[in-house]
Protein backbone atom coordinates (compact mmCIF):
# COMPACT_ATOMS: atom_id res chain seq x y z
CA UNK A 1 0.00 0.00 0.00
CA UNK A 2 1.32 3.46 -0.85
CA UNK A 3 1.10 6.17 2.14
CA UNK A 4 0.06 9.67 0.31
CA UNK A 5 0.86 12.55 2.69
CA UNK A 6 0.47 16.09 1.47
CA UNK A 7 1.74 19.56 2.00
CA UNK A 8 0.64 23.37 0.36
CA UNK A 9 -2.37 24.53 -0.46
CA UNK A 10 -3.89 27.82 1.43
CA UNK A 11 -5.38 30.76 0.79
CA UNK A 12 -4.35 33.63 -1.74
CA UNK A 13 -5.36 35.98 -3.75
CA UNK A 14 -6.76 35.94 -8.17
CA UNK A 15 -3.42 35.79 -9.76
CA UNK A 16 -1.18 34.64 -7.09
CA UNK A 17 0.75 31.00 -7.48
CA UNK A 18 0.80 28.40 -5.37
CA UNK A 19 2.63 24.62 -5.11
CA UNK A 20 1.20 21.72 -3.29
CA UNK A 21 3.37 18.69 -2.99
CA UNK A 22 2.93 14.69 -1.83
CA UNK A 23 5.37 12.43 -0.47
CA UNK A 24 5.19 8.97 -0.86
CA UNK A 25 6.08 5.92 0.80
CA UNK A 26 5.70 2.40 1.70
CA UNK A 27 5.95 0.47 -1.90
CA UNK A 28 7.84 1.33 -5.00
CA UNK A 29 7.16 4.78 -6.61
CA UNK A 30 8.42 4.80 -9.56
CA UNK A 31 6.53 1.77 -10.35
CA UNK A 32 3.16 4.62 -9.86
CA UNK A 33 1.12 6.63 -12.26
CA UNK A 34 0.66 9.84 -10.11
CA UNK A 35 -2.27 11.97 -10.65
CA UNK A 36 -3.96 15.34 -9.19
CA UNK A 37 -7.70 15.36 -8.76
CA UNK A 38 -10.00 18.23 -7.26
CA UNK A 39 -13.46 18.08 -5.62
CA UNK A 40 -16.01 20.61 -4.49
CA UNK A 41 -18.45 19.90 -2.56
CA UNK A 42 -21.49 18.21 -3.89
CA UNK A 43 -18.79 17.52 -7.00
CA UNK A 44 -17.66 14.67 -8.21
CA UNK A 45 -13.89 14.31 -8.07
CA UNK A 46 -12.50 16.47 -11.11
CA UNK A 47 -9.05 15.07 -12.99
CA UNK A 48 -6.68 17.80 -12.64
CA UNK A 49 -3.04 15.97 -13.83
CA UNK A 50 -1.51 13.11 -13.97
CA UNK A 51 2.56 12.16 -14.69
CA UNK A 52 3.62 8.74 -15.66
CA UNK A 53 5.78 6.43 -13.87
CA UNK A 54 8.07 6.44 -16.93
CA UNK A 55 10.74 9.12 -16.82
CA UNK A 56 10.21 11.20 -19.98
CA UNK A 57 6.40 9.54 -20.51
CA UNK A 58 3.37 10.89 -20.12
CA UNK A 59 1.93 14.12 -18.71
CA UNK A 60 -1.53 15.35 -18.77
CA UNK A 61 -3.22 18.43 -17.52
CA UNK A 62 -6.96 19.70 -17.48
CA UNK A 63 -7.47 21.83 -20.21
CA UNK A 64 -8.58 24.51 -17.93
CA UNK A 65 -5.17 24.98 -16.36
CA UNK A 66 -3.00 24.18 -19.27
CA UNK A 67 -0.59 27.22 -19.03
CA UNK A 68 -1.10 27.90 -15.93
CA UNK A 69 0.30 24.68 -14.03
CA UNK A 70 2.91 22.25 -14.13
CA UNK A 71 3.33 18.78 -12.86
CA UNK A 72 6.10 16.69 -11.94
CA UNK A 73 7.54 13.98 -9.86
CA UNK A 74 10.82 13.38 -8.38
CA UNK A 75 11.56 9.63 -8.28
CA UNK A 76 14.37 9.57 -5.68
CA UNK A 77 12.57 11.69 -3.42
CA UNK A 78 9.55 10.08 -3.91
CA UNK A 79 7.84 13.23 -4.46
CA UNK A 80 4.82 14.60 -6.31
CA UNK A 81 4.34 18.41 -7.24
CA UNK A 82 1.91 20.47 -8.32
CA UNK A 83 3.28 24.13 -9.09
CA UNK A 84 -0.05 26.80 -10.24
CA UNK A 85 -0.18 30.09 -11.33
CA UNK A 86 -2.56 32.80 -12.23
CA UNK A 87 -4.92 31.35 -10.16
CA UNK A 88 -8.66 31.78 -10.33
CA UNK A 89 -11.57 31.90 -7.97
CA UNK A 90 -12.98 28.47 -10.01
CA UNK A 91 -9.72 27.02 -8.77
CA UNK A 92 -11.12 26.87 -5.44
CA UNK A 93 -11.85 23.18 -3.77
CA UNK A 94 -9.64 20.45 -2.08
CA UNK A 95 -6.72 19.07 -4.16
CA UNK A 96 -5.71 15.28 -3.84
CA UNK A 97 -2.38 13.75 -5.08
CA UNK A 98 -3.28 9.90 -5.88
CA UNK A 99 -1.32 7.06 -7.07
CA UNK A 100 -2.13 3.99 -9.18
CA UNK A 101 -0.60 0.91 -11.03
CA UNK A 102 0.90 1.89 -14.49
CA UNK A 103 -1.39 0.76 -17.19
CA UNK A 104 -0.23 1.98 -20.47
CA UNK A 105 1.60 4.82 -22.16
CA UNK A 106 -1.43 7.60 -21.59
CA UNK A 107 -1.71 8.65 -18.09
CA UNK A 108 -5.59 8.01 -16.59
CA UNK A 109 -7.70 10.29 -16.23
CA UNK A 110 -10.14 8.28 -14.34
CA UNK A 111 -9.98 8.67 -10.36
CA UNK A 112 -11.34 4.76 -10.18
CA UNK A 113 -7.73 3.92 -11.88
CA UNK A 114 -5.96 5.24 -8.69
CA UNK A 115 -5.31 3.03 -5.62
CA UNK A 116 -4.20 5.31 -3.48
CA UNK A 117 -4.89 9.02 -1.99
CA UNK A 118 -3.74 11.81 0.00
CA UNK A 119 -5.69 13.42 2.77
CA UNK A 120 -6.44 16.38 0.96
CA UNK A 121 -5.50 20.34 0.70
CA UNK A 122 -7.79 23.43 0.74
CA UNK A 123 -7.19 25.96 -2.07
CA UNK A 124 -9.18 29.00 -1.51
CA UNK A 125 -8.39 31.74 -4.40
CA UNK A 126 -10.52 34.94 -3.17
CA UNK A 127 -9.80 38.99 -3.10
Amino acid sequence: QMRLVQYGGGSVQPGDSLILSCSASGDTFSDYTMGWFRQAPGKDREFVGAISATVGGDISLTRSLEGRASISRDNTAHTLTLQMKTLRPEDTTVYYCAAGPERGTTVSRNSNDYTSWGQGAQVVVSS
